[in-house]
């Protein structure tokens, strides 16, 4: 067990990326930010993002990781003082879960002695996530993907394109990724997995080889867009932006229901936003989020 003082940051992450479902995902400039220190009682000071949900003392997911992950593994429960800054939306599919998950089990790795390695910690934050995608783009950076067995977590992370930049188009309420994975269907036609698997592979080589341009053809996707349009309205609405204007790549975030537009550079934010608001339903209201590609962790 240590007594030390511990910090932790940990990135937004944007999964599945279009076609690669439960598979792959790019880690984003917004950050969780996490300092504890051993104490007498549970405390929180929360800043940034969800203050209230952050803060809390009940029915924080933060500890009830820690907590769990603890008494999983025989140790003690030790109280901590915590100061935590989120910048990360929650529950609009930005990997805010797998990156809370991820600080939870990492402090309970530390403040119980567990001794875990980053792959031990990566593969106990994935099972509690029930798939890895998040969270090792939220634990190696850049662009990952990532498939977990019995065994664990296997994962390979390359850095994204540093000029790439990102808009995550947020509608006001969040969604819950049990809600958007009940839409889905059982069982896929031969058809739609050829073209995912066509996508999937030209997609993670368009990121290899820095090709913006092949966006608009490697994020196409059968297996979950077309049936959580029904529960994120803003992916309809946005989608036919992609290939047009500076806008190569356009997708669901994760689980929704927020919406991806992956643009070629910084130049391009501007004209993407408009185009965005311009495609909007009438009186639908948003943020847009415009932020840099999250590099590797070393």
């Amino acid at each position: 067990m240590s007594s030390e003082a511990f910090r932790i940051k940990l990135p937004a992450t944007s999964a599945n990326l279009g076609p690669g479902f439960d598979t792959l995902a790019l880690a984003l400039r917004l950050y969780l930010e996490v300092e504890a220190e051993a104490a007498a009682s549970f405390s929180i000071e929360a800043s940034g993002r969800n203050q209230d949900i952050c803060g809390a003392l009940e029915g924080n997911l933060l500890l009830e990781t820690y907590s769990k992950t603890l008494t999983a593994a025989g140790r003690p429960v030790t109280p901590l003082r915590l100061r935590v800054h989120n910048e990360i939306p929650l529950g609009m599919g930005c990997g805010s879960s797998a990156a809370v998950r991820l600080a939870g089990v990492s402090l309970a790795a530390h403040f119980g002695g567990l001794g875990w390695d980053g792959a031990r910690i990566l593969t106990e934050a994935s099972r509690l996530e029930g798939h890895p995608d998040n969270a090792a783009a939220c634990w190696l950076g850049g662009f990952t993907a990532s498939g977990m067995d019995e065994s664990g977590v296997q994962a390979v992370s390359f850095a994204a394109p540093a000029e790439w930049r990102a808009l995550v188009v947020m509608p006001q309420k969040p969604l819950a990724t049990t809600a958007s994975r009940a839409v889905l269907p059982e069982r896929y036609s031969r058809a739609d997995v050829v073209v995912n698997l066509q996508s999937v592979a030209l997609l993670t080589a368009a990121f290899a080889a820095r090709r913006a341009d092949l966006l608009v053809h490697a994020m196409r996707d059968r297996i979950h867009q077309p049936y959580r349009a029904e529960v994120c309205p803003l992916l309809p609405a946005l989608l036919p932006l992609a290939g047009q204007g500076g806008i190569p790549g356009v997708a669901l975030s994760g689980a929704g229901p927020a919406v991806l537009a992956l643009l070629a550079s910084e130049e391009d934010i501007a004209g993407a936003c408009e185009r965005i608001r311009e495609a909007l339903p009438r009186g639908e209201t948003v943020e847009i989020l415009a932020c840099e590609l999250a590099p590797r962790r070393e």
